[in-house]
């Protein structure tokens, strides 16, 4: 299936992937008492966080990330992946993305996921500032011809 404008879109792989993520958001906080926002997890697994999750069900989390990725990639025959020619963009880009995960205490994933699905109000003040960060970023690159 295509899309006007969107020749690459996979709308159903899309849909079903989103599936999965809420039903693993689910299954955390309902069978584990626990949310299942990635930044969270992280922090607990490699020792930066105090709180939270049980360090070792945050580490086979962490863990269970890229594992999972593979498996759907050897079943699905392989993904292309590509990466900038310097490894420079990707370092800057992390750090800045976990400096702002500590800021805004979660990612984008456990605020737009799991904090809106529990209805609260700084998850929903933090995924309308990403959603605005977002469509600025969009309209200033439009204007400036890079998009």
């Amino acid at each position: 299936m295509t899309l006007p404008g969107f020749p690459h879109v996979m709308p159903l792989e899309g849909f079903a992937g989103g599936l999965l993520i809420g039903l693993s958001a689910a299954v955390m906080l309902l069978g584990l008492g626990r949310i299942a926002g990635v930044s969270g997890m992280a922090a607990r697994a490699t020792g930066i966080a105090d709180t939270g999750a049980p360090r070792g069900l945050a580490i086979a989390f962490v863990v269970g990330l890229p594992l999972g990725a593979l498996v759907v990639s050897l079943l699905a025959g392989g993904v292309e992946v590509t990466f900038p020619s310097s490894i420079w963009p990707l370092v800057i880009g992390g750090l800045l993305v976990g400096f702002g995960t500590r800021l805004g205490s979660g990612c984008t994933s456990g605020h737009g996921v799991c904090g809106l699905s529990r209805l609260s109000r700084r998850s929903m003040v933090a995924t309308g500032l990403f959603m605005a960060s977002g469509f600025a970023t969009v309209a200033v690159l439009r204007m400036g011809g890079l998009l």
